[in-house]
């Protein structure tokens, strides 16, 4: 499978469009969405590998889905950026539809569908950031730099949790 396929699936399922007989979005709409996704983050970060991204004829190379060349973060930091873009533009289209109408006890209120459309887009934006922040600190673990094997106190750890200190070795208490 491609990165047409595999990454499309991807953002499918983080915009909820996963119905293949109810498809909101065409393949073809999908793909230079994501297209677009990847020039804004070549911009936006300093990627592994390079990619020669064209929209206009709807080209990714080399395809990051290939076994060869295979770039997890680049498949999830543009999965993300996709589904940011493709939410903000679904804001953008159910804000003019955010009505309230009431005729006498009957009434239809319509103001909500925007605000859960604008809470998802809030979140699926945030966690772009996140894995965007992540990848540019290098995907290191909280922590790990502060305490590694010669900082001041591993000594200590390592020690402390040694089979020696199970047998009654170093610490007696």
């Amino acid at each position: 499978m491609s990165w047409q396929g595999q990454i499309s699936t991807m953002v499918r399922h983080l915009i909820s469009d996963v119905d293949p007989s109810n498809y909101k979005y065409s393949s073809r709409r999908l793909e230079t969405t994501i297209l677009v996704a990847s020039n804004i983050l070549s911009t936006e970060t300093d990627l592994n590998q390079t990619y020669d991204i064209n929209v206009e004829t709807c080209t990714l190379d080399p395809d990051p889905t290939e076994k060869a060349t295979k770039d997890n973060d680049f498949i999830a930091l543009v999965s993300f950026k996709t589904a940011c873009i493709i939410l903000g533009g679904e804001v953008k289209a159910e804000s003019g539809n955010a009505i309230a109408i009431k005729d006498g006890p009957s009434s239809i209120d319509l103001r909500n569908v925007t605000g859960t459309l604008m809470g998802l887009y809030k979140d699926i934006c945030a966690k772009y950031d996140q894995l965007l922040l992540d990848y540019k600190a290098g995907n290191s673990i909280a922590g790990k730099a502060i305490l590694g094997p010669y900082s001041p106190g591993s000594d200590f750890v390592q020690r402390s949790n040694s089979d020696l200190d199970l047998r009654g070795g170093y610490f007696r208490y």
